[in-house]
């Protein structure tokens, strides 16, 4: 047997707003999913991103509790350049969503920078300085 990651899933309190960040960054996702209580989007390279919200993990986890804390993983988006980087990040936070660490140059050689999506993930987006 071989274990492969498939799928990541996000448990969300409102689709439609988390919905609207993810299509913000460019991910298609089908205008009528905003009213799902399950929708999720294949990606470039054929992992899947599922969105559930609350009501849907307690109705077959009924004691499941949203974590407390911060964040421990992160989705990541690549980005083609630097600039691009900058310009994503630009976007998405005058239009109203978080940002929680500006555009730099990260010693590891990439233009990075992490905005956090309406459930207070983290998401970061980068690009190689070279």
């Amino acid at each position: 047997m071989t274990v492969r990651i498939d799928l990541f899933g996000l448990v969300v309190a409102d689709m439609a707003r988390s919905l609207a960040f993810y299509r913000a960054l460019g991910l298609s996702i089908p205008a009528d999913a905003d009213d799902a209580p399950h929708t999720e989007v294949t990606l470039p390279g054929g992992l899947r991103l599922a969105f559930d919200t609350v009501e849907t993990i307690r109705s077959f986890h009924p004691g499941w509790e949203a974590p407390s804390g911060s964040a421990r993983m992160a989705l990541a988006f690549a980005c083609d350049t630097p600039a691009e980087v900058d310009e994503v990040y630009a976007r998405m936070t005058k239009d109203g969503h978080a940002g929680e660490l500006e555009p730099f140059d990260a010693f590891w050689g990439q233009r990075y920078a992490t905005l956090t999506d309406p459930d207070g993930n983290a998401v970061d987006l980068f690009a190689a300085l070279s």
